[in-house]
């Protein structure tokens, strides 16, 4: 089964080009056009194994709608990578100290968002390993 990833920008444009290199590498990807959408739809798919996220968006920014996410317990382990035209230090701090794992600005080398995503969310297709067959007693 492909593993999801949560692609949440106010761009319609990154969200597909992002999106495209994503479904290349096997990744199954849905969107999040503002930060209230994204937590709206990650408080419902329980799947998620990476959100990529803009920082700069109506409704709620993107750091805000991390600090919300993550205030949920069932969250706590929720990878999460800012993908973003800033890079101003304190903001980097900000949004790690909410619970970003990664930083990368905009716009982005699509080989190294793709290593970023792997490293963070895993390959994409996990590969199912039968379990033994339990032992029958005589």
């Amino acid at each position: 089964m492909a593993k999801k990833v949560m692609v949440v920008d106010d761009s319609r444009t990154v969200r597909q080009q992002v999106g495209a290199v994503l479904r290349e590498a096997c990744y199954d990807v849905i969107e999040a056009a503002d930060g209230l959408e994204g937590a709206e739809m990650i408080a419902g798919t329980p799947d998620i194994a990476l959100v990529i996220c803009d920082v700069n968006m109506p409704k709620m920014n993107g750091i805000e709608m991390l600090a919300l996410v993550k205030q949920d317990p069932k969250n706590a382990n929720l990878n999460v990578l800012m993908l973003t035209t800033e890079g101003q230090p304190a903001l980097i701090q900000r949004a790690k100290a909410a619970g970003a794992r990664g930083w990368i600005v905009k716009p982005f080398k699509p080989e190294l968002l793709l290593a970023t995503v792997k490293k963070l969310a895993g390959a994409a297709l996990e590969e199912a390993v039968a379990a033994p067959a339990p032992a029958r007693a005589p």
